[in-house]
């Protein structure tokens, strides 16, 4: 294996771990696909398992024999730079969770009916842009049985580092696609649509008439200023979380798990 011990912080080739903005990773370093980074064995493991194909991995010197042998084994010819904790810290700006980072090709972007095809319950995500609760979106989604996720262009990145860090992996699990128009594409592949906001024409999550909704997407905005008129408009039907105490509205991300629970597929 090619270990690369770092004494530099300008060390060629391991650009990809410090200098590269989010950006410049997804435009494309080493892979026409571009590039992103998974943090912690744990997850690297988990992209691993899904097909991800690795360009190279940062750690420290003791998980080399430690936490990413086996990571380091499964991928004999992949460079491994490894330095002191302090440096490394110093390289990427950050203490390194668990010690090791891993830049990975990103995969061939699927298309909506690609990530649709079989599936009977998808949230849509709508201009999300914390990379904090897409990566607990995404967790929800894998565990508690949702079968596609969707994004809007204004939403964030799910191969974010720190989304797919939170996520856990989950990124991974779920297939996901970028949506352009969501009332044309869901509809198109014969998707009911339910906007999650509070309007006076809104009905409760546990209405009977979402559960027993054969093909339904879930759209979640943003928590300041939520879904715009125009998608709630569009929507087939507009869903509210009953509240206790006064209180109008969840986290996204605990209100998507919440309406993950309720409308699980049952069969």
């Amino acid at each position: 294996m090619p270990i690369i011990r770092i004494t530099s912080l300008d060390q060629q080739g391991v650009e990809v771990f410090s200098t590269l903005t989010e950006a410049q990773l997804r435009r494309g370093i080493e892979s026409d696909q571009g590039v992103f980074i998974a943090e912690s064995p744990k997850v690297i493991r988990v992209a691993l398992g899904a097909g991800y194909v690795p360009l190279a991995l940062l750690c420290e010197e003791r998980h080399i024999t430690g936490d990413a042998a086996d990571i380091i084994a499964r991928h004999p010819d992949m460079p491994v730079y490894t330095g002191s904790r302090d440096l490394l810290a110093s390289l990427t700006g950050y203490t390194l969770t668990r010690g090791v980072l891993c830049a990975m090709c990103r995969p061939t972007e699927l298309s909506v009916s690609d990530v649709l095809k079989g599936a009977r319950r998808v949230v849509v995500i709508d201009g999300v842009t914390d990379t904090t609760n897409i990566g607990a979106i995404f967790r929800s989604a894998a565990a508690l049985g949702i079968d596609a996720v969707l994004l809007t262009r204004t939403a964030c990145d799910p191969l974010n580092r720190r989304a797919v860090r939170v996520s856990m992996g989950s990124v991974f699990l779920v297939p996901w696609a970028w949506v352009d128009d969501i009332d044309a594409q869901l509809h198109a592949e014969g998707f009911t649509t339910a906007a999650m906001a509070l309007t006076e024409n809104s009905i409760a999550l546990d209405n009977n008439l979402l559960k027993a909704t054969e093909k339904l997407a879930l759209i979640m905005g943003t928590e300041g200023d939520g879904l715009s008129r125009e998608v709630i408009t569009a929507a087939d039907y507009v869903v509210r979380i009953p509240m206790a105490h006064g209180v109008d509205s969840l986290n996204v991300a605990a209100a998507a798990a919440v309406a993950f629970w309720e409308l699980r597929s049952r069969d």
